[in-house]
């Protein structure tokens, strides 16, 4: 396989070429997270966690990765892209292994915020891979389909960690996480790693990168922080108003398959509207979708209500697959990729970080049905300064 992510289009490009190397990975280690993520409220519950507290797990997990955000930069621009996914999927299945030995909440605190490290490391360098690996004229589609590959694993996660839930119980699904990820870390040894040999070993700093490019992270960025934020809300808030209203684990992972359905099928359908009609067409609906759903959110009171709002979230999000990638890649310089993505990378992480913390703060202070009202308003809003400036960059990319 040789690079092909020159400017203009390759006619010759076959996505089917690399299917293996650039998703693949993301599937299988997606299949784990998948099924952690629905039941982990579960699970802090279970070792004795109040519900703020059990918030506050979900959140470690988007914390953990705004930790490692800028580090993940560095070590990719360094190391390359194979040799950091095979480093992140063994970090990551040694922290599903303790979470599913540990027997205090703070012990399982510490796994989640190790596993949301090794995340957006791995996430970081499969974009730059995909940059390299893939011609422009084919960009959002290809982030798209990353994106999508990752839902492809969040729908078989949850599936598997009903049954596995059904017969072994709630901590099962860690097991399943730690073959994930080495499934994943054996399978990316097959990736060539072009971001190695074209950045050679004497990297920029990241703050130098930074510096130079921080208009573009703190307008564009933010609204990248506004669509991280947002997301969030479906691994923070929904499993919490689930186990709210005695909604059981098994029917939760099954809401959350469901919901990951709609998003597969909107994948390739999104990304076809960000190559061909701009990004910010994609990327207003993300929001709003949030933000409608947020509201209804407390009028539910059954499972039906709950997956009516899901399919809400789920359709917004699956349009909008790949579109911080997307946005990512377009504004990334030649020099210093790797450690601007790791800034934008950051953007993201603070978004999915302050989702859940803002779940948990509100949980704390107030009736849990206060959480959505305050998350959906604010989404609305920001809506506008996500169609702002992705117009503003539509506009430019088209010039």
């Amino acid at each position: 396989m040789t690079s092909t992510g020159d400017p203009g289009d390759d006619p010759d490009f076959r996505f089917r070429d690399i299917a293996v190397v650039a998703y693949l990975p993301s599937v299988v280690s997606s299949v784990g997270h998948g099924a952690v993520m629905p039941v982990l409220v579960i699970h802090a519950s279970n070792l004795g966690a109040t519900t703020a507290v059990a918030a506050f797990v979900v959140a470690l997990l988007g914390i953990g990765q705004l930790a490692n955000s800028l580090p993940s930069g560095a070590l990719v621009a360094r190391l390359g892209e194979r040799r950091t996914l095979v480093m992140a999927g063994l970090v990551d299945a040694a922290a599903m292994l303790a979470a599913f030995l540990v027997p205090s909440v703070w012990l399982l605190c510490l796994c989640v915020f190790v596993s949301g490290m090794s995340w957006t490391t791995f996430l970081q360098a499969r974009q730059g891979f995909l940059i390299d690996a893939v011609p422009i004229s084919h960009r959002a589609r290809a982030m798209a389909l990353l994106g999508g590959s990752m839902r492809l694993g969040a729908l078989i996660g949850p599936l598997l960690g009903a049954l596995l839930i059904h017969v072994f119980g709630v901590r099962s699904v860690f097991l399943l996480a730690v073959c994930a990820a080495l499934a994943s870390a054996l399978i990316v040894t097959r990736m060539p790693d072009f971001g190695r040999v074209t950045r050679g070993v004497a990297p920029l700093s990241v703050r130098s990168v930074l510096w130079e490019h921080r208009r573009t992270l703190l307008t564009l960025g933010v609204a990248v922080i506004i669509i991280g934020a947002s997301r969030s809300v479906r691994t923070g808030l929904l499993p919490l108003w689930a186990d709210h209203i005695h909604i059981s684990a098994a029917v939760v992972s099954l809401l959350f398959a469901v919901a990951a359905t709609i998003d597969i099928a909107l994948t390739l359908p999104g990304g076809w509207l960000l190559d061909t009609r701009g990004r910010q067409v994609v990327a207003i609906p993300v929001v709003v979708a949030v933000g409608i759903g947020c509201l209804l959110l407390p009028l539910t009171d059954s499972a039906l209500g709950v997956g009516l709002v899901m399919a809400i979230i789920a359709a917004g999000n699956g349009l909008g697959s790949g579109i911080v990638m997307t946005l990512g890649a377009d504004a990334a310089p030649q020099e210093g990729r790797a450690q601007f993505l790791g800034g934008w990378r950051l953007c993201g992480d603070i978004g999915n970080t302050g989702g859940p913390l803002l779940v948990s703060a509100v949980a704390a202070i107030a009736p849990l049905a206060a959480a959505p009202v305050v998350i959906g308003t604010l989404a609305l809003l920001g809506a506008v300064w996500v169609g702002h400036w992705t117009g503003k960059a539509d506009r430019k990319r088209r010039g």
